[in-house]
Order: C-alpha cells, then sequence, then structure tokens
C-alpha cells in the first residue's frame, strides 16, 4: 500500500478512540474508570486470541508483556487518573506532549534523530489541542500533571519499542495485539479490584458500550494503530495522536450538543495542520554523480616477433 493509504488506516484508531469520552459518559457506569479500561483491554484481547490462535514464543513472551504493559496496563491507568485529576481539559494537553517523547526515545533506540519539521509539526499540534480544550480557570493538580505525563511517557515508549521490536514472522497485527491487550488487561484487573472493588451490576445500555469498546474502539483500532507503526515512522504515526482530541470535540458538538467557540475551531485547524505536517515525508537529498575520470587509453602492445615459417 501507498503511504497515504497506510495513514489513513492507521488514523482510524485515534478518531475512533475520540469517542471514547461520548461513550463512556452516556452508556457506562459513573466513577468506574479502571474497570473501563479493564472491560476495554482483557475482553477485546482474549477475543483476538480466540480468533487467530496465535500465542507468543520464546523470547516473545517477555516482549509482549512489555509492550502490554506500556501501551494498555500502565497507560489507560494513568490516562483515567490524569483525566479525574485534570479539570478543563488540561489532561489533553499534557498528553499531547507524546509525539515530543517519541521523537526523543527515537533518537536513543532507533538511531533516528527527529527534523526541525517533526518537532515544530509536534509543538503546533500541542498548540492546536490546548486551544480546543482549554477553559479558563482550569486546574494543574500535581498528581494529575504526574500521571498525565507518565501515560504519554508509557505510551510513547510502547510505539517506539513496537517500531524497534517488529513482529515475529508470520504473525499479522490481530494476533500481535491481542498478545498486548490480553497481557495489559491481566495487569489492570487487579488494580481494579483493589481501587475500585468489586465490579457493579450491569444492564443493556452497559454491556452495548463496553463492547462498542472493546472491539471497535480498542480491538480494531489498535490493531491498525500497531500496523501502522511497523509500516510508518514512528514519529507520525505519535502524531496522529492528535486526531483523538479533535473527534472528541467534533463528537461532543455533534451528538452532546456541546458548542465550538471561534478560539476552539481555530485549535482545530492548527492542530490538524500539525498533524498533516507530521505525515509529510522527509525531504532526501539529490545524490551527486561524480564525474567519471577520463580513460586513458591503455598502451598498445608491441607487435609479435615474425613466426619464422620453419
Amino acid at each position: 500500500m501507498s503511504r497515504a493509504t497506510n495513514t489513513l488506516l492507521t488514523a482510524l484508531a485515534p478518531v475512533a478512540w475520540g469517542s471514547t469520552y461520548a461513550v463512556t459518559t452516556q452508556l457506562l457506569p459513573s466513577d468506574r474508570p479502571l474497570f473501563a479500561g479493564l472491560m476495554r483491554a482483557l475482553p477485546a484481547g482474549l477475543l483476538l486470541l480466540a480468533v487467530t490462535r496465535r500465542l507468543p514464543r520464546g523470547a516473545w513472551w517477555g516482549k509482549a508483556a512489555v509492550l502490554g504493559a506500556l501501551n494498555i496496563g500502565a497507560f489507560f491507568p494513568l490516562l483515567f487518573l490524569a483525566a479525574y485529576r485534570l479539570p478543563g481539559g488540561v489532561a489533553a494537553v499534557v498528553g499531547a506532549v507524546g509525539p515530543l517523547f517519541v521523537a526523543g526515545l527515537s533518537t536513543v533506540l532507533l538511531s533516528q534523530r527527529p527534523t526541525a519539521r517533526t518537532l515544530f509539526a509536534a509543538v503546533i499540534g500541542a498548540l492546536g489541542v490546548s486551544l480546543v480544550v482549554l477553559r479558563p480557570g482550569a486546574g494543574l493538580d500535581p498528581i494529575g500533571i504526574a500521571a498525565g505525563l507518565g501515560g504519554a511517557a508509557a505510551m510513547s515508549a510502547g510505539t517506539v519499542l513496537t517500531k524497534r521490536w517488529g513482529r515475529p514472522e508470520g504473525v499479522g497485527p490481530l494476533a500481535f495485539t491481542g498478545w498486548q491487550l490480553t497481557a495489559g488487561g491481566l495487569l489492570i484487573a487487579p488494580v481494579a479490584l483493589l481501587a475500585e472493588g468489586v465490579p457493579p451490576a450491569l444492564d443493556t445500555r452497559n454491556l452495548l458500550g463496553y463492547a462498542y469498546l472493546a472491539v471497535a474502539n480498542t480491538a480494531v483500532a489498535y490493531a491498525l494503530w500497531f500496523r501502522g507503526i511497523g509500516r510508518l515512522p514512528a514519529t507520525s504515526v505519535s502524531l496522529l495522536g492528535f486526531l483523538s482530541t479533535l473527534s472528541a470535540a467534533v463528537i461532543g458538538w455533534v451528538a452532546l450538543g456541546q458548542s465550538l467557540g471561534a478560539l476552539q475551531l481555530l485549535g482545530v485547524a492548527v492542530a490538524l495542520g500539525g498533524t498533516l505536517l507530521g505525515q509529510l515525508p522527509a525531504a532526501t537529498r539529490p545524490r551527486t554523480t561524480a564525474t567519471a575520470p577520463a580513460a586513458v587509453p591503455a598502451p598498445r602492445p608491441a607487435p609479435a616477433a615474425a613466426p619464422s615459417g620453419r
């Protein structure tokens, strides 16, 4: 596939993630963020394992556990904690530093130094996100800030390590995603039980919400995300994460009746511009063709002695 097609398919993941807030507030029980993270990860992971029937082998048991912990097990709880502790969209702004983390980690782990254009795209994308979500009087809770930065760092490290390790030969993105979701879900389960207690009773509305989060929002979306990491530069993929906030703003405006003012619309345009700028392929230096030295004619061999004829 072309780079544009791979980018569009990968972008579907953060667009789907943007619906998480609307689904959580409209369909799920309140005050159960860790249980919501568990229901997103573990059922989706087990479903993918049942469909693909592929398990890790050898060193990939450890690698899948590490990736699952970073991308799911640590990221989900820290994300929810930041969202609860940071009102006014500050959590989204803190999480928007993820592309800068990816750029730094790519230098260390992938030996890929970010270009000035990539860094500029990350900065203006984060600026656009702040214009979309920040409100006057937004609080700066230290624990929430630390959770937001920790979540962004965990997801960034998972993204770069996914790019560094790749996938085992013959293992598709669905099985690869199933490994990580299962590992991450198993990590979240005891934390959710200790922090929130026994799971609540669920009605049909709740079950529909969890089913959507597990299948479309997590199993399919993360499979597209990890597929994209394998085919695109890690920094380009991370910049697509801005689309999650933009998607959430648009869904809130269309489905929940939330207003979008002129400043927020400007933020949408700025963040989208940063995202698109980060998808442009790196400029390649034209090869300089060295001028070949003029050929020096070989010396003409001396004439051979005439045969004697005897």
